[in-house]
């Protein structure tokens, strides 16, 4: 696989799960923001005297705030575990190419992980 399809397949990857983190944010702030709204609306006169077009618009505040929050958190969780990924396979190729005597430049680390790439798909 080449290195454009493979950051293509990475970046598809990141969108679906700052997608699916930015649906799950939304559906949560909007359970608490019209909760909350209902409530306001039962314990305080002055709120309930509130047109439903503001209710509606603290609503739906609730939701992009939700939704935002939620895609940034799902993105950051992404980020941080394909950093971690990243990092393990970098170590293990600076520390193979240590035992081959040669210094883990990032050629050296790039070439490594080519050919073991090679190496697993002529295996499967």
């Amino acid at each position: 696989m080449s290195r454009r399809a493979k950051e293509r397949e990475d970046l598809d990857k990141a969108h679906e799960f700052q997608t699916k983190g930015a649906m799950a944010g939304a559906a949560r702030s909007t359970g608490i923001g019209l909760g909350l709204v209902i409530m306001a609306h039962h314990l305080w006169p002055i709120f309930r005297r509130q047109t439903l077009a503001f209710k509606g618009f603290l609503v739906s505040g609730f939701t992009m705030c939700g939704l935002v929050f939620g895609a940034e958190s799902a993105l950051i969780k992404y980020e941080n575990t394909k950093r971690r990924d990243e990092n393990i396979l970098r170590r293990e190729a600076r520390l193979d190419l240590a035992r081959r005597g040669l210094i883990g430049t990032e050629t050296e680390i790039a070439n490594w992980i080519a050919d073991r790439e090679r190496q697993r798909q002529s295996s499967s």
